[in-house]
């Protein structure tokens, strides 16, 4: 499969804690799109692999839940890119290759539902591509002290639903649920309080906060990363049974699952490197 490079611009490989006045949730807009198929709909954003002997240049990534690609039957899928003309945009839907006479072109975690893939995109899409360093490690969130009822905003297509029709995702926002994070090798996700749709799925989970205090002060400036994807929806199960009938229901806690960057990361670097 052809992968086309492309450059990526100063401003998006400056350092993700660098005070620089740059807007991550309209990045991540743009980065973010639909991806559907046979059998499966969700939600994918695109990163930036560097190009070993090239840093400055870097390969498109694709990055989702694993399952929201395992559940798509063909060998093809569509992700819906956007073209921008003049002042507006135009929704381009465009085939990506995900199987190979049926064999998976993607990498999967080996313990964490995500999977990432390599992708060739038509140059002209409207498209920031973030490099790595957005996504949070653990000494990201050790350092910065990230702990239960912080605010994260989550971007995806509940249901399918865009925000316009050029097909831009949806913003929602919620706090930590749970506890502890750390370490994410341990925990692999966190609880995040938002209710999650079908359409969710693979959508990215960030930090944006101003003068955070930790470190015991506050420290001027803003805080911007991903701290992970939308993978499912927390629900409980209960089972019931009478002499005349037997049923299963299932309740839904309005808690969606948020697998940890840290994992995101760590798919992304079991890609082939050439």
């Amino acid at each position: 499969m052809r992968r086309i490079l492309v450059i990526i611009m100063l401003l998006v490989t400056t350092t993700v804690f660098a005070q620089e006045d740059y807007d991550l949730a309209t990045f991540l807009m743009k980065s973010t799109f639909k991806l559907s198929g046979s059998g499966s709909e969700g939600t994918c954003f695109i990163i930036g692999r560097p190009i070993k002997d090239n840093p400055n240049r870097a390969r498109y990534v694709l990055v989702t839940a694993a399952h929201v690609l395992e559940s798509m039957k063909d060998d093809k899928a569509i992700i819906h890119l956007r073209k921008k003309e003049n002042d507006t945009y135009r929704r381009i839907q465009y085939p990506i290759a995900i199987r190979n006479k049926g064999k998976a072109l993607w990498t999967k975690h080996s313990q964490a539902d995500v999977a990432a893939m390599y992708v060739s995109l038509p140059e002209d899409i409207d498209i920031v591509l973030l490099p790595l360093k957005f996504l949070a490690s653990d000494d990201t969130l050790r350092k910065f002290e990230i702990r239960p009822g912080d605010r994260l905003f989550a971007l995806g297509f509940p249901l399918g639903q865009e925000s316009n029709e050029a097909g831009f995702p949806i913003l929602r926002t919620g706090t930590i649920a749970s506890y502890p994070i750390l370490p994410t090798k341990e925990t692999k996700h966190l609880l995040f309080d938002f209710e999650v749709f079908k359409g969710n799925s693979g959508g990215p989970v960030f930090m944006i906060e101003k003068n955070r205090s930790y470190g015991r002060s506050i420290h001027i400036g803003t805080l911007r990363f991903i701290v992970g994807l939308v993978t499912q929806e927390r629900s409980m199960s209960i089972h019931t049974r009478t002499p005349y009938e037997e049923k299963r229901e299932i309740h839904p806690l309005k808690l969606g699952v948020v697998v940890h960057a840290s994992l995101v990361k760590e798919t992304i670097e079991q890609l082939p490197k050439e």
